[in-house]
């Protein structure tokens, strides 16, 4: 299956990088490119992509609102968004992930990384880079619940075990290195995961993790 990826970047020199990137890998093609986030909702609408990759700070419109409108809550069939931030300066990632991003790069990724998350959002999961999101949660943490709150009725819902996969979820940790903490099958994992967004009404592995912090459930600085 070709993965069709289109680039949104306001840094013309980026986005030929990335584009010669990803033209070279067999099952990836780059059908198009927007300077700006309304840009890139007409080149949603004209090109179906199956990934965008979406940068954060652009003029007009920038990257989460323009996330938002591609990929939040309520769109049929949203197309995949995989967020490019600098990090340093971009204190609007966890916003996006909120918006329906299905994860996030730093724009120096290397390339091998950068084609393997466009399959992996492209295949319906997330990707959540552990390092980057406890620093992230750990810096916004006054955006977060102090912890006082009563936790979400919603939390009720899950089983013992689901907690504390919603709560390995949110460190980052793959199906694998789940397993491998619970001392359980990965599809056992893969069956609680399944279960917790369900039960919670979340997209994927990269909302479970951000509700795990809103509720209180997790905290940053524990991991």
């Amino acid at each position: 299956m070709t993965i069709r990826v289109l680039l949104v970047d306001d840094q013309p020199l980026l986005r030929t990088g990335f584009r010669m990137i990803l033209e070279a890998e067999s099952d990836l093609v780059v059908v198009g490119e927007a300077g700006d986030g309304q840009q890139a909702l007409d080149q949603v609408r004209a090109l179906q992509p199956d990934v965008v990759l979406m940068d954060i700070r652009m003029p007009r419109m920038d990257g989460v609102e323009a996330t938002r409108r591609i990929a939040g809550p309520g769109r049929d069939g949203p197309v995949k968004v995989l967020v490019l931030t600098t990090f340093d300066l971009d204190e609007y990632v966890v916003e996006a992930l909120r918006a329906g991003a299905s994860g996030f790069l730093l724009k120096d990724v290397p390339a091998e990384e950068l084609v393997q998350a466009i399959r992996v959002v492209a295949d319906g999961a997330a990707m959540l880079a552990p390092s980057i999101t406890r620093r992230l949660l750990d810096m916004y943490a006054t955006k977060l619940p102090s912890g006082d709150e009563a936790p979400p009725q919603a939390l009720n819902a899950l089983t013992e075990r689901e907690l504390e996969v919603l709560k390995l979820v949110a460190r980052g940790l793959s199906n694998a290195e789940i397993a491998a903490e619970l001392f359980v099958s990965e599809t056992t994992v893969k069956t609680h995961v399944g279960h917790v967004l369900t039960k919670l009404q979340l997209r994927d592995r990269v909302q479970a993790a951000v509700y795990a912090y809103e509720s209180g459930l997790v905290r940053p600085g524990t991991l």
